[in-house]
């Protein structure tokens, strides 16, 4: 049997990534393990585009094809399938296209690690796990790469594991998801509980039918609504995954990995597993308005959360880093209002200027010999023009800059939380609109106090600021391409917000129909974001270009606030208290108490002393003289022969 096209796509990633990692090191090398996991990354993108323009743009049917039967276990059964119809496509290009731009890129970027053949092999398994996340055709699948990546994500980000930082990162990331993997399992466990199977279609089909339970009892709570606890617990998973409030704390330290890893798990892959997630099961959120309205407000929340921190970072990748988490809460909100296209369409742009801005701070970090502080930065427009034009397109793409791929997209997300009407929908509006004013003040923050003003006065700074130079042209071609898709993304996707183009992919119920009105709105709604990108452009332009001394009088002034927002609203210093030190202390006194007490003192060294205490009573006993043993003898027969009498 021939192996599928569609097949390909999932495995050409892995058998890269197999090949450089056990064989790249010691019979490869460096250049022939980077060449194998890019020319699979470019087949894969190649079969990637040929499928989206046979379903997105050719129209063709949606493929679903059986691959192997996975589990078989009484009545559960699960095979490997393959699913591609247009929610799949779109995510099969966006995850393959930045990822092949990014194993690229980190060529250039990676040329001085001694390691490369781990790191491309990781890159690629991480590709592997979202694709085969994205294309299954059951909720098992699903996990599998829902696992998948958060494994990659932990060899990622603790890919410099001599640096002591690296490995708290990673192993927070680790922990952190977990949190709401437990959450995302039990939703699994309980959609075949309530179905008996966990096939999209199938459940899908039950679940408009309102072939279920309705109510469920779950442990503590008594009987609650049945798809609504399915749908909060699958969210709490996507929380961990697309790090929103609660479960984010993990998304700034994977700043340690190296900068294509953060572009890679923070623009196309790992943070937007639970968008992906929500959307394909939008026929269960549909029939629940609490979880929708959970989603809502969760997201608009973390929206503005994150937009208050970015303000006042200064490590160029921690700005990016929370800037990503607050355009997740936008894709959620939307999603939350029922508008999944617009989520997924803001998905879709969001990759092209995301990884654009990350590779770009890679490449100033590159120039500037890995200083990352932005304080130590400043005129480097001299020095990096290129890289300062291709940010500046990435900026003005997130800040939603007329007519660039975050205007339609971000707008298509306010515009639809407006015309929601509800609450909540108005809820979301708002945050969002602040949180739109807030985006564009840290992101021209960012540009101006690294490419204009002084250059930096620190000897060291001012060391690697003499000798900054462009990236080579393997950094450099990723990131005009990148700048391509910031500029053309929101023309070529517009269409995925329009009536039905998603089709069966996307099921969003009658009478939920803020998307459908968010096209006819009034025009002051559709330019008011417009006019957030204005005064959050000129509050950065007063504050870091005319007058720069101003922040810190600022800073000082409003001190407590200032270390509220720089220490991420105290998020960190909470679950350290709460849940660190008591895990800490419970830890050193079972170790105390349990190990060193107990296992040691009285079990292994205990049974050791005694035993050692009697083998020298027996000694004394061992005399070696013939009448002493006669004599032993003699009273033991005397013995016997009393107790026998």
């Amino acid at each position: 049997m021939p192996m599928s096209k569609n097949l390909l796509i999932i495995l050409l990633p892995l058998v890269g990534s197999m090949i450089a990692g056990f064989f790249g090191r010691r019979f490869l090398g460096n250049a022939v393990s980077r060449m194998v996991t890019i020319a699979c990354m470019l087949g894969a993108l190649l079969l990637s585009i040929q499928a989206f323009m046979a379903i997105a743009v050719g129209d063709a049917p949606v493929v679903r094809e059986e691959i192997l039967t996975w589990i078989v276990s009484g009545n559960f059964k699960v095979s490997f399938g393959i699913l591609l119809d247009r929610l799949t496509v779109v995510m099969l290009v966006v995850v393959n296209g930045v990822s092949t731009l990014v194993h690229i890129y980190a060529v250039g970027y990676m040329h001085e690690d001694p390691d490369h053949p781990r790191f491309f092999s990781y890159l690629s398994f991480f590709t592997f796990a979202m694709l085969m996340l994205v294309t299954g055709d059951n909720f098992l699948q699903l996990f599998f790469g829902w696992e998948g990546v958060g494994l990659a994500s932990y060899l990622l980000i603790g890919f410099w594991f001599n640096k002591e930082s690296a490995c708290n990162a990673a192993m927070k990331a680790f922990l952190v998801n977990r949190v709401g993997d437990f959450g995302f399992a039990l939703g699994i466990f309980t959609i075949f509980m309530v179905f008996g199977t966990l096939d999209y279609a199938e459940v899908f089909r039950l679940a408009g039918a309102g072939k279920f339970p309705e109510m469920v009892s779950f442990p503590l709570w008594g009987d609650v609504p049945t798809i609504t606890l399915i749908c909060l617990l699958l969210f709490i998973g996507a929380m961990g995954k697309s790090a929103q409030l609660g479960l984010h704390t993990w998304l700034p330290d994977a700043m340690e990995g190296p900068t294509p890893v953060s572009a890679l798990i923070h623009a196309a892959t790992m943070v937007t597993a639970g968008v992906f997630m929500v959307c394909r099961a939008s026929p269960l959120f549909e029939l629940s308005s609490t979880a929708l309205s959970v989603v809502t407000f969760v997201g608009a929340t973390t929206a503005i959360f994150a937009a208050t921190v970015g303000l006042v970072q200064n490590d160029i990748k921690r700005v990016i880093a929370y800037s990503t988490c607050s355009q997740l809460g936008y894709m959620f909100f939307a999603a939350g209002v029922s508008a999944y296209p617009a989520a997924m369409f803001h998905l879709f742009t969001h990759a092209f200027f995301k990884a654009l801005l990350f590779l770009g701070a890679g490449a100033v970090i590159h120039a500037m010999h890995h200083e990352q502080d932005m304080r130590h930065m400043g005129g480097l427009i001299k020095k990096i023009p290129i890289t300062y034009a291709v940010m500046m397109i990435g900026t003005l793409a997130l800040t939603g800059f007329p007519y660039l791929a975050g205007f339609y997209s971000k707008d298509a997300i306010l515009e639809s939380a407006f015309a929601a009407h509800t609450t909540v929908g108005s809820y979301a509006w708002v945050l969002g609109m602040v949180a739109a004013i807030l985006t564009t003040f840290y992101s021209f923050r960012l540009v101006f106090m690294t490419f204009h003003g002084a250059p930096p006065k620190d000897s060291h700074a001012r060391h690697a600021y003499d000798h900054a130079h462009e990236a080579p042209w393997s950094m450099r071609l990723p990131l005009v391409v990148l700048a391509v898709g910031s500029v053309l993304g929101g023309v070529m996707g517009h269409g995925m917000v329009g009536d039905g183009w998603f089709k069966e992919a996307i099921f969003i119920a009658p009478g939920h129909d803020a998307l459908a009105h968010a096209h006819h709105v009034s025009a002051w709604v559709k330019w008011s974001p417009f006019g957030m990108f204005l005064i959050g452009l000129t509050l950065a332009w007063v504050l870091y270009v005319k007058v720069p001394t101003l922040p810190a009088i600022m800073a000082s002034h409003w001190r407590n606030t200032y270390q509220f927002l720089l220490n991420a609203w105290y998020f960190d210093k909470l679950y350290d208290r709460l849940f660190v030190q008591p895990a800490r202390r419970i830890g050193h006194g079972l170790w105390q108490t349990g190990d060193v007490t107990i296992i040691d003192g009285f079990g292994v060294n205990g049974v050791a002393a005694v035993v050692e205490r009697l083998s020298l009573m027996l000694k004394r006993v061992q005399t070696g003289y013939v009448y002493h043993y006669a004599f032993a003898m003699v009273i033991g027969l005397l013995v016997l022969i009393t107790v026998y009498a």
